[in-house]
């Protein structure tokens, strides 16, 4: 941990984007904020959304194969039967 702690700085590649939303982007700053910070949230927020939507398409390759091996699913029938149920339900509901 102690390596990594002193580990100098990186850079991103400069992006070349219209005049139009850098000025936006200079709009929204915050109150002290620079437009590096800003660019440093918003590639950390893209990097961790990426990463939980990665996450959450294993979990559920993960359970489709784990249904499909435990021979424990629903067909496709039956799913789109069962919603059918529902949306009648709810339509009825709203009509009353």
């Amino acid at each position: 941990m102690h390596y990594i702690d002193r580990m100098k700085t990186a850079t991103i590649p400069p992006v070349r984007i219209d005049p139009s939303l850098r000025q936006d982007m200079e709009a929204s700053l915050l109150s002290g904020e620079t437009l590096a910070a800003l660019v440093e949230t918003a590639v950390r927020h893209e990097v961790s959304r990426r990463q939980a939507q990665s996450e959450f398409v294993s979990r559920g390759l993960a359970a489709i194969q784990q249904t499909v091996a435990k021979g424990n699913g629903l067909s496709v029938d039956a799913v789109v039967a069962k919603l059918k149920i529902k949306l009648a339900k709810a339509q009825r509901n709203s009509s009353a």
